[in-house]
């Protein structure tokens, strides 16, 4: 099992999570007709720290595409799906997981605590994920996990382009729980959103389809630097925030 998750985001050079996720929240093909391995070696070359798999099955994932992508990579893994019991984290970290996404709008407070001390005995690293500050402040051993803010709703599937203000309103619970890892999460689908976020405070971004979707990954990489560095802040709204009236705040 490979391990370091938090350690890999936290030394990148650019702490981009890479995802590999088959469909969108419609059912839209990400892949392309591109198969894993080749993915996964874009991602590398790229210089992705860690890679996110989505086994869920709303976006067509299963655990047998967690399974191909270990196989193909040594870098750190987070397996994103609806985890609410311990077999579930055993499963993650025989398949080649290194980090496993607990969902605490899903979990009461003593099962999210109990799975995130089974994931850590196992060795693996918690990735909770928080839509407000009551979720924020009752992750446990909070500094023994990644927190990531997830700028869309389960409620709805995850359907729609994302609140991307919500990253920057929660960030300053997020840290106050004690993580050293701060992660947004979902609907940043371009480079000068991910660079802002980051440039806020966030310690790492975690992207799927805004990637997947790239005409050129290296290019739009390119620009998030270029972004990231910029003596200007990039624009608060995106193209798709305007569309949906969802706006940085």
């Amino acid at each position: 099992m490979t391990a370091g998750f938090t350690e890999a985001l936290l030394g990148a050079r650019r702490p981009v999570i890479m995802e590999l996720k088959r469909q969108d929240a419609a059912g839209r093909d990400l892949f392309g007709g591109r198969s894993v391995a080749r993915i996964v070696a874009e991602y590398q070359d790229a210089g992705a720290p860690c890679l996110s798999v989505v086994t869920g099955r709303w976006f067509g994932g299963t655990q047998d595409l967690l399974r191909e992508v270990a196989e193909a990579t040594d870098l750190p893994l987070l397996q994103k799906d609806f985890i609410t019991r311990r077999g579930q984290v055993d499963e993650a970290r025989e398949t080649g997981a290194s980090a496993v996404l607990l969902t605490a709008a899903l979990l009461p407070r003593s099962t999210l605590g109990n799975l995130v001390d089974h994931s850590l005995r196992l060795g693996l690293t918690p990735f909770v994920e928080v839509t407000t500050e009551e979720e924020s402040r009752r992750v446990p051993r909070a500094g023994e996990c990644v927190v990531a803010v997830n700028n869309k709703d389960i409620a709805t599937r995850e359907r729609g382009a994302g609140d991307l203000g919500r990253s920057l309103s929660l960030l300053p619970a997020v840290r106050s729980g004690g993580t050293r890892c701060p992660v947004s999460a979902s609907g940043i689908r371009r480079p000068d959103e991910a660079a802002r976020l980051i440039r806020e405070g966030f310690a790492g971004v975690l992207i799927g389809t805004g990637l997947l979707r790239a005409g050129s990954l290296p290019e739009w990489l390119d620009d998030f630097d270029r972004c990231r560095d910029a003596t200007r802040p990039p624009t608060w709204r995106s193209a798709e925030s305007v569309e949906s009236n969802d706006t940085w705040r």
